[in-house]
């Protein structure tokens, strides 16, 4: 076990067997528990490739029944060794037969034996922590997902993206051992995009005293009046007691600087057995300090649960202090301030990593994102991880937190009250939405009752924010859109916006999708064959599409609709229109899968930022084209804009508010110069110059120093540049990586929608059968010899001497045990035989010859060259009869399956990327030490390139 997982299993005993005192202080504990998980592929419906899951006769009807992994007695030790958050997709090579929305990964209904994954972790709960209520609770796993603990059956969560509980406080082994397993099934996805696959969210173990504050069981809203602000706080207090209990509440609410600004009190409550209720308290806050986009200031309420003079639970809930207000005519208020959304809907893979996000991926992202002006997001289309919700608080980013799926069915219902339940205090949440693009319903009787049932749903949890249903038509007089609290419009090209604000004068207006346009980073020319598109800002989609600035400026010209969500921010894997396979991601974004601006992104940042920018279109690295028009473009928020090419000026122009200049340049090789002016004075340059080839390699960190916490990552970029250190925007070289000190290479990408080259090397193990286990006990150990010599006895033949070791207890002092298993291919990669340990001095004999295994994890290991192999191989172990005999051995065996395992190994491959047009990114994850961390990148032909960070 890593140093990480060591002090995490540390602190976990640590806290689970504090005393008294400890309690007192700190009742209720609450640990990540991401790592040290044995990790492998199952089958989606083979039970003898899926480790002989299901298999067992009474394994669904009897308690405890759980067989292959899902038992809590098999042997996961040949498994390979991982923390979470994990995505097994994104390590999956792409293949032509696999589904766009697998993102073209080798998952799904075509590769069974790639889309189910077996999690199994071991936890150890003291004998003191007995009569607490222990849970486990699973921020996201993707998908189908099955909970074991202690080979008992507990819980099944058919959504990828909801947040679930699962209290396992009756199924423990208190001061022994436990073994929490998942089983994974993502063979079907749920949207039409890469949605990763495996436990991709944290893991959290919580313990608590059976009275407690209940699950998400705080909800904090504030209302400001005048220099004041009074804050209430409903809190659901449940009992898993064996009686009746009686409690007080007593509520400390701390300032952003930790100050505690406000107290209150709640006179003793009951609660019964098996119940929860509701208490509802007021605080008074003077000078609020309120939570917005510039200062998104932060508060915590401590909520104290006291029962017979002591606290039995003590839980903080983080939330702002603003207002929210969405006017029909005026659009959306901040704290009273009018404020234009300038949002973007995402996905949540990144390039490299697939869904699996450390949590400084989702602050980097939206860091990226507020770079370009953006200050709001739509969780497109399932409900936010709650980390990037964290982000958003603290960085000052309004959210539309989306329902998966339209619904009031009792599971579709539970899941949207989890969603609000889990997201309510989050002061970044402005808006929730129940559905999107609801085709089957969306002009229908039903369409518009759904959305009226759920916003009702919606509203009676949380009624201080609106609800919005995002619609792709508003044409019938009934239907979704009909039914929104808050007009959802999907783009402006599909629905007469001014005719239903005319139609529903009461009811505020957004535009939660817009834009829907291809564009490839750094491509000035479709190219088919390479799945590349101009980017050019263009409507791609014909008549039911706008090109990013028709899309903005149709926007800012209405004050009443309060903002536009452009289609996408970030591109992402799947959705591969208009090419499909060999393409394997989007070209929607305003950015590529590596956060990087394309052209329409730039547009945008001079839309929506108040910084004089300018920015020119395309690159001028144009050989063979010497004095023909090239299309140049200029975006910019200046007034005028001035392009020169190689020092002469090619004229000053006015610039329209949200347009773009253009000039038709014959091309010469040099520099292209575009200048702002505003008011008459140059406030702004940007140039375009013609570079030469690549002579070494750039990498440039977001951060130069990162937390050795084994989570933090530093976010780096490749570049490959000329002599004079400029960016080549046509350079292509692959590039190696190598890291040393306390940081790894978590993932890569380049954000070229053709590219397959691989985005994280990994490991894959499979499990082959060795299979045909006879047994035949001897007196003695020379016996065994004699009889595995002696092929040609009478009792090797016999069928009644040699019997499946079930079938016949041995009553000898010694035991000889025999299977057989098939040539691993020679295509396999590495080939080991691991070998369980069953009495000292056991003896391994394979096609006759006794070999000396290895030791690795606590087995013996002997590794296989399938050229030497036969084509059926007989493996013997000999060993003494245990001292308890050899029923319970026998027993305990599966089969024998617990004694012999053949793994094949496909060995990863190396961190390698090219670059696309110039750039790529990889992206450095901490491994839990301080220390110095050097990453370099060589390439044939290129100066080595060279970053150190910190690692502290």
């Amino acid at each position: 076990m890593n140093k990480r997982s060591s002090f995490f299993t540390w602190l976990l005993a640590l806290m689970l067997c504090a005393g008294s005192a400890a309690a007192n202080d700190g009742p209720r504990q609450r640990t990540r528990i991401d790592d040290g998980w044995r990790f492998a592929l199952g089958h989606a419906h083979d039970p003898a490739q899926d480790f002989n899951h299901s298999t067992r006769a009474f394994f669904f009807a009897k308690a405890g029944f759980g067989d292959g992994p899902a038992g809590a007695d098999f042997d996961d030790r040949t498994w390979r060794r991982l923390d979470l958050p994990h995505d097994w997709a994104v390590e999956l090579p792409f293949s032509a037969r696999g589904s766009s929305a697998h993102g073209s990964k080798a998952i799904g209904r075509a590769f069974p034996e790639n889309s189910v994954g077996w999690y199994r972790r071991e936890l150890s709960i003291p004998a003191a922590a007995q009569g607490k209520r222990i849970a486990l609770e699973f921020d996201g796993v993707f998908r189908d997902s099955v909970v074991w603990v202690n080979g008992h059956y507990l819980h099944r969560e058919a959504s990828g993206y909801s947040s679930f509980r699962v209290d396992i406080s009756d199924y423990l082994n208190y001061g022994g051992r436990n073994v929490v397993a998942v089983r994974v099934d993502a063979t079907t996805q749920e949207g039409w995009w890469y949605e990763g696959a495996g436990i991709y969210r944290h893991v959290w173990l919580t313990q608590t005293e059976p009275l407690r504050v209940g699950h998400w069981g705080t909800f904090v809203r504030a209302t400001v009046k005048g220099n004041a602000a009074d804050v209430a706080v409903d809190t659901t207090v449940r009992n898993d007691g064996k009686a009746a209990a009686s409690f007080t509440l007593e509520h400390e609410l701390r300032d952003p600087a930790g100050r505690v600004v406000a107290r209150a009190s709640v006179p003793a409550r009951r609660v019964g057995v098996d119940a929860s209720t509701d208490v509802a308290a007021t605080l008074r806050v003077t000078a609020p300090q309120l939570w917005s986009l510039e200062t998104p200031q932060l508060y915590k309420l401590t909520t104290h649960v006291k029962s017979a003079g002591r606290v039995v639970d003590s839980y903080d809930t983080p939330f702002g202090i603003r207002t929210i207000r969405f006017d029909a005519n005026a659009g959306f208020f901040l704290n009273g301030r009018h404020i234009k959304l300038h949002g973007v809907n995402n996905h949540q893979d990144h390039a490299g990593i697939g869904v699996a996000l450390p949590d400084a991926m989702h602050e980097a992202r939206m860091k990226m994102l507020k770079g370009m002006g953006v200050n709001a997001i739509r969780s497109a289309h399932h409900p936010a991880t709650p980390e990037l919700l964290d982000a958003c608080d603290r960085l000052g980013i309004l959210v539309i937190d989306e329902h998966r799926m339209m619904g009031t069915a009792p599971q579709i219902r539970d899941e949207m009250e989890r969603l609000v339940r889990r997201g309510r205090n989050h002061p970044s949440i402005i808006l929730w939405s129940v559905g999107n693009e609801e085709w089957a319903i969306e002009n229908s009787a039903v369409g518009t009752r759904l959305a009226r049932e759920m916003q009702a749903i919606v509203k009676r949890m949380d009624p201080t924010r609106p609800v919005t249903l995002a619609a792709s038509s508003s044409g019938g007089p009934e239907g979704t859109a009909v039914g929104s609290d808050v007009l959802g419009f999907n783009y402006k090209a599909q629905h007469n916006i001014d005719a239903m604000h005319k139609r529903f004068p009461e009811r505020a207006s957004v535009v939660t999708e817009e834009g829907l346009t291809y564009a490839t980073r750094g491509i000035y020319a479709d190219d088919p064959a390479r799945v590349h598109i101009a980017a050019y800002d263009k409507r791609s989609g014909g008549a039911s599409t706008a090109s990013i600035e028709e899309a903005w400026r149709y926007n800012a010209e209405r004050p009443f609709i309060a903002g536009m969500f452009v289609w996408t921010g970030f591109d992402y894997r799947g959705e591969t229109t208009p090419f499909g396979w060999p393409a394997i991601s989007s070209q929607f974004g305003m950015m590529d899968t590596t956060g990087l601006l394309k052209d329409s992104g730039h547009y945008l940042r001079t839309a929506w930022t108040t910084e004089p920018t300018v920015h020119v279109l395309p690159h001028w690295n144009w050989p063979g084209r010497e004095g023909q028009p090239i299309d140049v473009r200029v975006y910019a928020n200046t007034d005028e804009v001035e392009l020169l090419l190689n020092g002469t000026s090619l004229g000053r122009k006015p610039l329209a508010r949200y347009a773009h200049l253009q000039w038709s340049v014959p091309y010469a090789p040099g520099s292209l110069v575009a200048r702002g002016y505003q008011g008459g004075k140059l406030v702004v340059t940007e140039t375009v110059a013609t570079t030469g080839n690549g002579s070494a390699v750039r990498l440039t960190a977001d951060r130069t120093r990162i937390h050795a916490d084994g989570d933090d990552v530093a976010v780096v970029r490749v570049s490959v540049v000329d002599r004079e250190g400029r960016v080549v925007p046509t350079a292509g070289q692959r590039i190696s990586f190598e890291v040393t000190g306390p940081a790894r290479l978590i993932g890569m990408g380049n954000g070229d929608p053709g590219s397959h080259e691989a985005d994280k090397p990994a490991d894959f193990h499979r499990y082959a059968a060795v299979g045909g286990w006879r047994q035949k006990p001897v007196a003695r150990q020379e016996d065994a010899a004699a009889l595995l010599a002696d092929t040609g006895s009478a009792g090797w033949r016999d069928p009644f001497a040699w019997l499946p070791i079930e079938k016949q207890p041995a009553d000898g002092a010694w035991n000889v045990v025999q299977a057989s298993f098939a040539r691993p291919a020679a295509t396999a990669g590495r080939a080991a035989l691991f070998v369980g340990d069953i009495t000292p001095g056991q003896q391994v004999i394979l096609n006759g010859k006794a070999l000396t295994p290895r030791r690795e994890d606590g087995m013996g290991v002997i590794d296989l060259d399938p050229t030497q192999l036969n084509d059926i191989n007989a493996v013997t172990l000999v060993f003494a009869t245990p001292a308890d005999g050899t029923r319970k051995l026998f027993h305990g065996a599966q089969g024998g399956r617990r004694w012999l395992t053949l793994r094949t190994t496909t060995a990863a491959g190396p961190w390698q990327r090219s670059v696309f047009n110039g750039h790529a990114q990889v992206i450095l994850q901490s491994t839990g030490s301080p220390g110095r961390v050097t990453l370099r990148a060589s390439s044939d032909g290129l100066d080595l390139g060279s970053l150190s960070l910190d690692t502290f």
